[in-house]
């Protein structure tokens, strides 16, 4: 890509978006039927869990108005990357107050940064969005979210070797085409890798549905406070390579100083997602 082209999509550094959603415990209580959870324990003033202030704050587009991929098309918020292929790709969360489900809260969302790099796969464009949640006035979450935008090339079978972690604590969770059409739902996720298996394997060469990110960032946030019996502080994830469905899901925990590592392992052993936990 050509530094005129990355000066032109910095263009959108900077510029605010305001949103406000009530939290919804019903909508909750959704999320907790996705994941085969208790429901009981979700009602009004309850702790919103850890990252379900993803499940809120939904545009709803018209068809008319998302791209080939089913995401909103580029040009609004976000920049106009010319890139092809968007996933999502990690992100760090500070979380400095509990925040109440049923309430009134605010969003405020900024592009803060436009990266250009060259992968194995080709040209990558990095843009990190910080998202402020607010309460009461008051900052309660802290977000930088980074995506990705990549080449329309076939995804990567494995990636560069990892740390080598050994798990305390696992747990195994496998998902469905269910669970990912209701969590495609419940965050109002267009994309069509999540539920399209045509246009999954002939546009973004994937061999089967791609179970979404952020639900496997939700799993590992969850299962850190479960070992750790304390509410998160910081969490901070990457994503590794893409799960797809089909494949058993382990949920995995070690101590890592002072805080916890998790990571969410395949069948043959690799890790598709890592993330370290503070509390």
């Amino acid at each position: 890509m050509s530094t005129v082209d990355l000066v032109y999509l910095r263009q959108w550094i900077g510029k605010p978006y305001v949103d406000r959603d009530v939290l919804s415990s019903r909508h909750a209580r959704l999320m907790a039927a996705t994941l085969g959870l208790p429901q009981t324990a979700l009602m009004s003033g309850t702790r919103l869990p850890p990252l379900w202030h993803w499940l809120y704050f939904l545009e709803g587009l018209p068809a008319s108005e998302l791209g080939r991929d089913g995401h909103p098309a580029r040009g609004g918020f976000l920049p106009p990357v010319p890139l092809p292929n968007r996933m999502w790709a990690g992100g760090t969360l500070e979380f400095r107050a509990s925040v109440p489900l049923d309430a009134d809260v605010e969003k405020r969302s900024t592009v803060v940064s436009v990266e250009h790099k060259q992968g194995r796969s080709g040209e990558l464009i990095f843009v990190t969005v910080l998202h402020e949640v607010l309460h009461g006035g008051q900052v309660a979450i802290s977000e930088h979210h980074d995506i990705v935008y990549k080449e329309a090339t076939a995804p990567s079978a494995r990636t560069a070797p990892q740390e080598a972690l050994v798990a305390q604590h696992s747990k195994r969770f496998l998902p469905t085409s269910t669970t990912l059409f209701r969590y495609s739902a419940l965050t109002f996720n267009g994309h069509r890798i999540h539920y399209d298996v045509d246009y999954c394997r002939e546009v973004e060469g994937y061999s089967n549905l791609v179970i979404h990110g952020p639900l496997n960032a939700t799993l590992l946030a969850a299962f850190a406070e479960e070992v750790a019996g304390k509410p998160l502080r910081r969490f901070t994830y990457r994503g590794l390579q893409p799960s797809i469905l089909g494949n058993e899901l382990t949920v995995n925990a070690a101590a890592n100083g002072e805080g916890w590592a998790v990571w969410v392992s395949l069948p043959d052993g690799s890790v598709s997602m890592r993330a370290d936990a503070s509390f």
